[in-house]
């Protein structure tokens, strides 16, 4: 085939990734360029926040880095598409300028909104409204369930904020707050319609649903257009165009959220194909073909990329940045340490860091010792929802070595995963074969979950960049160089195929038995140090 070069962007939660994708038989990841952005967390308020302006710098930054380093002309540059975190909070005004902070999805400042308007009731349904429960569940297969999800904080800003709300034209997620500032349109894609609950994901309906969104206060105006992950959704305007060293009227793709297009990027675009997602967050999805919902589990299907097909996913709030907390806290030493932990500060880079990382697995026996992690350090979605559990170590000693602290912290996301997919397993078929993907999916973490879980996991190329990989491709279905999602999946090699070892079986079944334990005897105790 030859090849059309598109500019695919990853919009994390601290990180943005821009890549130079060249679609042919395969999606070649030419290069990529990473910038970062502030996350401001205040854990006293529960308040996260984003500036849009920081995505925005670092999106025209990556585009003008990737063109100077590969020397390819803005001119082969065929669309840019957009690859982000889902379930923020971004505010308009008719000229798309946001009207304060980007609230993020680990937000969790609307516990009074939520409890005004979904906690009373005659009748409850797991402590909710049950009339409100059913009605959002029958139309839009899920529900606003945790003081997290943006229709409370939409709630947050017309209580605490009127002046701002009243100069509100539209509420948008972050991708499609991009794509407006790219274009002038203002739209959004069916899986971020889909994650406000106002939206009817049943098959043939897929419209906003004026029902929901005057069961739940919110003025159907405020909602944007909602197109497919592969429509063009606009072009570059000229202003654009220069921030980005791009060219005018470059098409943009609409995209999607990341747990639409990570599945794309792991090649998974069959029923009943799964991933396990390690980022800064983290999550097991299975594509299926009907909805799916678990309430006890709080496991729920969203429209996912593919026409017609679902993602069954059960997410983990925190998964990658729990390294990120080790990295931070426990190797970071004061002039004064033992300097046999910090040869040189490379350590601290992602390449060094990740050796060491496999250092201490070297030098630590699976198990950890007994050593138990839990990896709440944001609250928890699912299999137990619950806002204010919190990480900790658990059976540590006097013996305990920072290695193995962090083995156990590698093992505890590995403890949440197993949780998850087992929670989902009670409504789809059990997978033997589970594809890893994200920034963690190196072989040393992949081989403690495939020894977790007792399956075998498949890495695939490029895996830290599964997002941007996954929004070529869609790219790819909107430009017409692919006839549909569903067949792009063969186009994803696999580099690792990692098998559980039988050896380790009895151990992490012991330690999974008692991690599971660990939440169970302690929400009590979470709620009352943290509500």
């Amino acid at each position: 085939m030859d090849v059309t070069y598109v500019i695919a962007h990853d919009i994390g939660t601290s990180t943005h990734k821009c890549s130079l994708v060249a679609l042919g038989d395969t999606a070649e990841l030419m290069v990529s360029k990473i910038n970062h952005y502030d996350l401001e967390v205040s854990s006293e308020s529960g308040y996260v926040e984003q500036d849009p302006n920081d995505w925005w710098k670092a999106i025209c930054k990556g585009s003008i880095e990737v063109l100077n380093e590969t020397g390819v002309d803005k001119s082969r540059i065929k669309a840019i598409v957009f690859c982000a975190q889902m379930q923020g909070f971004v505010p308009v005004d008719k000229e798309g300028k946001h009207l304060r902070q980007a609230i993020n999805f680990l937000d969790g400042r609307a516990n009074a909104q939520i409890e005004r308007n979904l906690y009373k009731g005659l009748i409850k349904i797991n402590g909710w409204n049950a009339y409100k429960t059913l009605r959002s569940l029958y139309i839009s297969g899920g529900l606003n369930a945790t003081p997290k999800d943006p229709l409370w904080k939409y709630h947050w800003m017309r209580d605490n904020e009127p002046d701002k709300f009243e100069r509100m034209y539209k509420w948008l997620d972050v991708k499609d707050y991009i794509i407006q500032r790219c274009t002038g349109r203002f739209c959004c894609t069916m899986d971020s319609a889909n994650l406000t609950f106002l939206f009817d994901t049943r098959k043939g309906k897929y419209k906003w649903d004026n029902g929901l969104c005057s069961l739940f206060g919110v003025d159907s105006n405020h909602l944007p257009e909602v197109v497919h992950a592969s429509d063009i959704a606009g072009t570059l305007t000229a202003n654009a165009a220069a921030e980005m060293g791009l060219l005018e009227g470059t098409p943009v793709i609409a995209g999607g959220g990341d747990a639409s297009l990570i599945p794309i990027g792991a090649g998974c675009t069959e029923v009943e194909q799964i991933h396990i997602y390690i980022g800064t967050s983290g999550w097991v999805s299975s594509v299926q073909q009907r909805r799916k919902l678990d309430i006890d589990n709080f496991i729920a299907s969203i429209v996912g990329a593919i026409p017609e097909h679902y993602n069954y996913i059960a997410e983990q709030e925190t998964a990658g940045i729990c390294l990120q907390w080790v990295k931070d806290n426990l190797l970071r030493l004061d002039s004064n340490e033992d300097l046999s932990y910090r040869e040189s500060d490379a350590i601290f880079k992602s390449e060094q860091f990740y050796q060491y990382l496999e250092k201490c697995l070297e030098n630590t026996a699976p198990g950890a010792d007994g050593i138990l992690f839990t990896p709440w350090l944001q609250g928890n979605r699912a299999p137990r929802e619950d806002n204010f559990a919190r990480g900790m170590f658990f059976n540590i000693h006097l013996q305990t070595s920072k290695m193995e602290m962090i083995r156990a912290v590698m093992e505890g996301v590995a403890f949440h995963m197993r949780w998850m997919l087992e929670a989902m397993e009670q409504k789809t078929a059990r997978h033997s074969v589970i594809r890893l993907i994200g920034g963690g999916a190196t072989p040393a973490w992949g081989q403690i979950l495939a020894d977790v879980t007792g399956r075998t996991i498949e890495i695939v190329a490029n895996p830290q960049s599964g997002g941007t990989i996954g929004a070529a491709l869609v790219a790819g279905v909107g430009l017409g160089i692919y006839p549909s999602l569903g067949s792009v999946g063969k186009r994803i090699q696999i580099t690792h195929r990692l098998q559980a070892r039988t050896e380790f079986r009895e151990t992490y079944d012991r330690s999974f038995k008692a991690f599971k334990m660990l939440y169970d005897g302690n929400k009590k105790i979470f709620r009352g140090l943290n509500a």
